[in-house]
């Protein structure tokens, strides 16, 4: 399952476009940052060599302070660019949020009956929280760390050719090595995230049918169940914490190579005359600052297998349509409409019917009531008006209109559904009782109560 890095880049710049400032800032923070992270080791390397030469007591303490002062600097700079890409990434992720929770609602029930709550709250959650780290260090830590690298390359190169040349092809092999581990945890990665849907559904549903579970005496059946959901996560998490480990060892491995190179060409380098005690040093230095880089790539590229996962779950979600169409009319505006059911076929799972010819009118402001055993349809009823599922066969019409051709939105501000499920959310009274609808005054709210007889 190979991702390609443009599919990368393509979420990412899809979320950061409205944020040019902080992007503009961030740029600039981290290559300043880089900047000054080179410069450091410069200067440790005049101010060993000028120590082996004799200089003065005042040119050192010189050379101390610039050193101290550039430091300093760097780790501000440093703070400020992951300061602003934190930034950047919780806006890109709370607009990514935003956007799969609305796509979420707007599907149909078909698609919501087939997902536990726990699934989507794995979708919403974790997979969200990966992003998060995704967009946050993906500038900061990849794009960073490459500029580094290049960076120290150059400075090689500056040094002595072949040393440039040397560790030019260690710097790109590594790279070529990481990006080709990228995808090497995905597949198991996904199935570690469906493990820990597949165990958060479990629990949801199961807490919440606690007295019904203790009543029939099945704690013990549930317990099993959910012993079975956690061997299955651990299995997963196993294999998936395997493949990281392979990583991590090849990234060690890949900087022991590093610095067996710097070590070696330096020996060589000074014993022939062609550089400094200074300048070995700053070989090593260099090879330090490069094995930083390498072990945050291997880290990211353990991070990238999560987000690629993420990204695959997240887009196979966007990805799903709703069965149920919006039309473009719009219902007339008058207090009452007529209802109408003509020869209406429904059911849930193909060849076992729920409805089958059902057909009948109410006229405008008349009350009709429906009375029928469990699972007879009542409840079938009122989701077909509502357009939570259509029906298979048959027309519905609202004042004469067939419910099809109108606009959902519309149709579901002029229908009202009462559910025999009390569902309380964690929120105010108010928003309790308006489900959140702000435009509603309280007069109305306080009117309503009386009519109701609560208050």
């Amino acid at each position: 399952m190979k991702i390609p890095l443009g599919r990368y880049w393509d979420l990412l710049a899809n979320y950061i476009k409205d944020q040019h400032f902080l992007y503009g800032l961030l740029t600039v923070l981290l290559l300043s940052s880089i900047g000054f992270k080179l410069l450091v080791p410069q200067i440790t390397r005049v101010f060993i060599d000028s120590a082996e030469a004799g200089a003065d007591l005042e040119n050192l303490l010189l050379l101390a302070a610039g050193f101290i002062g550039a430091a300093i600097l760097q780790q501000v700079l440093a703070v400020g660019a992951v300061w602003s890409g934190e930034l950047v990434a919780w806006n890109a992720t709370n607009h990514m949020r935003v956007d799969v929770a609305r796509h979420s609602l707007d599907l149909d029930m078909s698609f919501h009956k087939d997902r536990t709550p726990g699934e989507m709250i794995e979708r919403l959650d974790e997979d969200m929280t990966a992003m998060a780290k995704f967009f946050s260090q993906f500038f900061v830590v990849v794009g960073g760390n490459l500029m580094l690298m290049f960076g120290i390359v150059v400075m090689f190169f500056l040094e002595n050719i072949y040393l440039g040349l040397s560790f030019a092809v260690f710097a790109l092999s590594s790279v070529a090595l990481l990006n080709k581990l990228r995808e090497f945890a995905i597949p198991y990665e996904i199935k570690r995230r469906q493990a820990i849907a597949d165990l958060l559904g479990y629990l949801e549903e199961r807490l919440s049918g606690t007295e019904d579970v203790r009543s029939s005496g099945a704690v013990g059946y549930i317990i099993n169940g959910l012993y079975r959901l956690q061997a299955n996560l651990f299995y997963h998490w196993k294999r998936v914490q395997f493949r990281y480990w392979m990583l991590g060892s090849i990234a060690r491995i890949v900087t022991t190579v590093g610095y067996s190179i710097s070590f070696i060409a330096g020996f060589y380098l000074f014993n022939g005359g062609l550089i400094t005690i200074g300048t070995a040093f700053l070989i090593v230095h260099y090879m330090n600052l490069l094995a930083r880089p390498l072990r945050e790539l291997s880290s990211q590229v353990e991070g990238l297998q999560g987000v690629g996962a993420s990204i695959e779950r997240i887009s196979e979600l966007l990805a799903e349509e709703s069965l149920i169409k919006s039309g473009e009319k719009s219902l007339p505006s008058m207090p009452a409409l007529s209802l109408e059911f003509e020869n209406v076929n429904f059911s849930y799972d193909e060849g076992e019917p729920i409805l089958q010819e059902i057909s009948f009118k109410l006229e405008p402001g008349h009350i009709v009531g429906i009375v029928g055993r469990t699972g007879s349809g009542k409840t079938t009823l009122t989701r077909l008006i509502f357009r939570l599922y259509d029906a298979d066969s048959g027309l519905i019409r609202l004042a004469g209109q067939d419910i099809k051709e109108l606009r959902i939105d519309n149709l579901r501000q002029r229908v009202a559904m009462v559910t025999q499920d009390v569902q309380l959310f964690q929120a105010t009274v108010r928003d309790n009782l308006t489900f959140f609808d702000y435009s509603i005054d309280d007069a109305r709210i306080i009117d309503t109560l009386r009519q109701l007889e609560l208050g």
